[in-house]
């Protein structure tokens, strides 16, 4: 057989790539039969039990909000355009996250980029792992709730396969946008007019939302009045969500549609998206390769984004000059009194582990964002509790709030801390304070944090 035939053959890099990475992941599923049979029940119990309890709470408040009389309908449509829209941004800034440091701190990348591959394939490999590390957790919340939807409207049973259709099409925008920015940032993020207008920009949408979302106070008094100016003022601020460009009003017009047995008009939505989706994902995966190659070469070729500042410089200079003197961290844990110094120095290495890793700060500092924006605007929605029952069920939403924040900092950032030293995790242990030191250390600094950020909520 000729050179010419064998390459006729061969499988495009991309799938190659594609193929071995699920080879590799169906091998390990594979190899957790050899592991703890224990593990393997926990992990497999807590997956079915998160959506079964998911799906039963989904169910209960979807039902309670359809029996509102005149308005079930109205909340329930508001609801899935909120909930969709708010999901859409959360996974643009998921995959930007993610899509950063899977481009540009990642191993795996940077030993790609040395081989006979182009860039644009490494980049559509890259873009498809991030999409799918940014997606799993939406596809586990938003599963259970549609299908208690779906139960809540009593559909028809294609409106299932339908939806699992349009949540694959929607979850690819948001990895396009998100990776595309990841590429403009990585490039441009150490240049000063990049970063004052990146704040700029940042201020001008908090301003926006700050105003957007301020509070009206000329209601009336009497209860029902306000009761139904509030729900009209509510309805109102959020017709943002109903906007036609959206691709959340897309997907939630397409669903609607479909709920209510206009297949035409679901069928439109459903065309619209994929039009856009095969679109964006065309440039992104044919035009970026350039673009993505000098992104990587600038993030390896430069020391520090805020190089181009005086201050940077300055402070450059004095940390040259003070080499071999304790750090500020160091200084700053110091001052704690009753630290033996070897554990001082276990958590330095957590803290600057933990700042070192973009994905890590940066998911946290999107959940605490999140967090203070309800906390803000929690005491203007404590006015209109005027009733024990919904004095009550506010005070369990918020519980349920925090207890889910801390099994979410727990899951999320002490787990790694054992995970991340992987197989290394007896060189740890090899340090002079011994493993079990080590563990009580990493123990007691994740219950600290956990609990003052957990108490302070409360």
């Amino acid at each position: 057989m000729s050179v010419e035939t064998k390459d006729a053959f061969a499988p495009a890099p991309l799938s190659l790539l594609v193929r071995i990475n699920a080879l590799q992941s169906w091998r390990r599923l594979k190899g957790l039969r050899h592991q703890s049979r224990l593990l393997t029940l926990v992990i497999v119990m807590f997956m079915f039990g998160y959506l079964a309890l998911a799906f039963w709470l989904f169910l209960k408040g979807l039902t309670f909000v359809s029996q509102f009389p005149g308005l079930g309908t109205v909340l329930l449509e508001r609801l899935l355009y909120l909930l969709f829209a708010l999901l859409f941004v959360l996974l643009v800034l998921s995959n930007l996250v993610i899509s950063y440091t899977n481009f540009f701190r990642n191993r795996e990348t940077a030993a790609l980029l040395t081989l006979p591959l182009s860039a644009q394939t490494v980049f559509q490999w890259k873009t498809i792992e991030s999409a799918m590390l940014a997606s799993w957790a939406f596809l586990f919340l938003i599963a259970p709730f549609l299908a208690a939807y779906g139960m809540t409207r009593q559909v028809p049973w294609h409106f299932y396969p339908v939806t699992v259709v349009l949540v694959a099409l929607f979850i690819m925008l948001p990895a396009v946008i998100g990776s595309c920015l990841a590429l403009v940032i990585a490039r441009h993020m150490d240049r000063r007019v990049f970063q004052i207008g990146a704040l700029v920009l940042l201020a001008v949408l908090v301003a926006i939302v700050a105003f957007w979302l301020k509070p009206d106070h000329t209601l009336e008094e009497s209860s029902e009045t306000r009761v139904i100016g509030m729900m009209d003022k509510m309805l109102t601020r959020t017709k943002l969500a109903e906007h036609w460009f959206l691709p959340s009003f897309w997907l939630s017009q397409s669903v609607l549609d479909w709920t209510e047995g206009a297949l035409h008009a679901a069928a439109f939505f459903m065309l619209v998206l994929l039009s856009n989706v095969l679109f964006f994902g065309t440039l992104a995966f044919t035009q970026t390769g350039r673009f993505f190659c000098s992104a990587a070469s600038a993030v390896q070729g430069r020391s520090s984004v805020f190089r181009r500042w005086k201050w940077f410089q300055l402070w450059q200079i004095r940390q040259q000059l003070g080499e071999g003197l304790p750090g500020r961290l160091e200084r700053l844990i110091s001052l704690i009194p009753g630290i033996p110094s070897d554990i001082r120095a276990v958590v330095v290495k957590d803290a600057r582990m933990f700042w070192r890793d973009t994905t890590q700060w940066g998911q946290s500092l999107m959940l605490f964002g999140l967090l203070a924006v309800y906390i803000v605007n929690l005491r203007h929605f404590a006015q209109q509790l005027t009733n024990p029952f919904w004095v009550n069920l506010v005070a369990f939403l918020n519980l349920g709030a925090c207890s889910l924040n801390l099994a979410t900092i727990t899951t999320r950032f002490v787990y790694p801390q054992f995970s991340l030293e992987g197989k290394r995790l007896w060189i740890v242990g090899m340090a002079p304070l011994g493993l079990v030191r080590v563990v009580k250390t990493k123990y007691i600094m994740a219950v600290t944090l956990s609990l003052s950020v957990t108490l302070g909520l409360i």
